[in-house]
Order: C-alpha cells, then structure tokens, then sequence
C-alpha cells in the first residue's frame, strides 16, 4: 500500500504525536491490567507507537502489518521486538498479550464490517483472560467533507516531501486519493495512491465487539478526535 511512500511515512505524519497517544495507551492498559508486560500491536506501520510503548513503559511490543516496507522501518526502531507479516482479519500467533491494540484507523482497512468482526475475533483470541483491546476507528457515515482537500509538506534529511489528499465517499466506503511529489539529492518525482477505508456506526461497531463476545465501550475522543474502543476479555 505505501510501497513507494513507505520511506517517507515518518516524515509525513510528523504532526501526530505519537509519544502522547502511547502514553493514553498505555496508561488504559495499567490501568485495566497492573501487571502487563506483553503487547500486540496489529497493523502497526513503522512501529511508533511500539517504540514509544516499549521505551517510555517497559512494554515488551511485536507488531503484524501486511505492508514489508513499513514493517523494516518498524524492525529498525525496536531492535528487540517482533515484527512479522500477517493479515490482521485472519492470523494465528503462537501465544497470547496482555493487550492488543490496533490504532490509527487501520481496522477500516478491511472496508465491510462482516470484515471488521473477524479481526475482532481474531484479536480476542490473542488477549490473556482479563486483557485489553483498543481499537481506534475512522469516521462514521455522514461525518467526512468530500470537498475538504488537504495539502502538507514535509521536510527530508535532503529534500521534502509534498501531499495532497481529498476523500472521495461512495456508499458506506471512503477513498482517500493521496498524490505526491518528492523531491531529493536524486531528483523529483510524483506518485499516488489510492486508500479504501470503511465506514461504520457506533452500533455495527459495537455489533462486531459482541459478535466476537466481547462488552466493548466507545469513548468518543479517544487519541486524536476518531474515538476510540475499549474492551476487556472476560473469557
């Protein structure tokens, strides 16, 4: 998905504090389980969140994503974690974590809800007994401006790069068409991609969290303003 953008993705989302969100994270997960030591980052991109989790909270991070490109940047930040290749509506890891979490709106990703509670599923299955899940969605229906374009510019070590980015909606799906123009030592070049992310109500969402058995609470602002779930396995 960012398999020409991957290199820059840092650069880019500069702007989101990810020290600040790791710290929320962090502190629902202590706060729900004192003892937590072991945490699943699913969908994990670079692996900021995990960098921050492991270096400011002692928190032992592995981390899946489905893009190689981000995943090496992630391997890179956090010598000591796991990072593996797996697609977050079906894999299989061979222990359970204290939590799991899946920030940053990647659960819309999987565009259908009946998507959506899989991974669901599947992130219980790899919870402890009296762990936490957090998940952070994307926007509801009817809350995106199609006409809203966003334009950002990030500096390189040598050079910068430039984004623009508009949503188009179709029905219940949202396509984020993002062009770039980069600039290096090696020159300019433009690329562009496009990104298909679901869009649920509080109520499928909440529907998906009790299909996999679990009692899951939105909280409204949640990290950066999107909400974000909370749920506890029980089980």
């Amino acid at each position: 998905m960012f398999t020409e953008t991957a290199p820059f993705y840092d650069a880019i989302y500069s702007f989101k504090d990810y020290r600040a969100e790791s710290q929320q994270v962090a502190a629902l997960i202590r706060r729900s389980r004192p003892e937590a030591r072991r945490v699943l980052d699913v969908a994990c991109g670079t692996g900021e969140h995990a960098r921050w989790l492991v270096d400011d909270w002692g928190f032992l991070v592995e981390g899946i994503d489905l893009d190689t490109g981000l995943l090496a940047l992630a391997r890179q930040k956090v010598p000591t974690g796991r990072f593996e290749r797996a697609d977050m509506e079906a894999f299989t890891l061979d222990h359970q974590f204290d939590a799991v979490v899946c920030l940053f709106s990647a659960i819309a990703y999987l565009v259908t809800i009946e998507r959506v509670a899989n991974a669901i599923e599947c992130f219980r299955r790899h919870v402890e007994p009296g762990g936490l899940l957090l998940v952070e969605p994307w926007f509801a229906p009817g809350v995106i401006d199609p006409a809203r374009v966003s334009r950002l510019r990030a500096e390189l070590p040598q050079g910068h790069v430039e984004r623009v980015s508009q949503i188009e909606v179709a029905g219940r799906v949202s396509r984020i068409h993002f062009r770039y123009k980069i600039t290096t030592d090696a020159g300019s070049w433009e690329t562009s991609e496009i990104h298909e992310l679901g869009l649920f109500t509080v109520d499928e969402m909440q529907m998906a969290f009790k299909r996999a058995g679990l009692t899951a609470a939105f909280e409204p602002s949640g990290l950066a303003g999107r909400g974000l779930w909370v749920a506890t396995n029980a089980a």
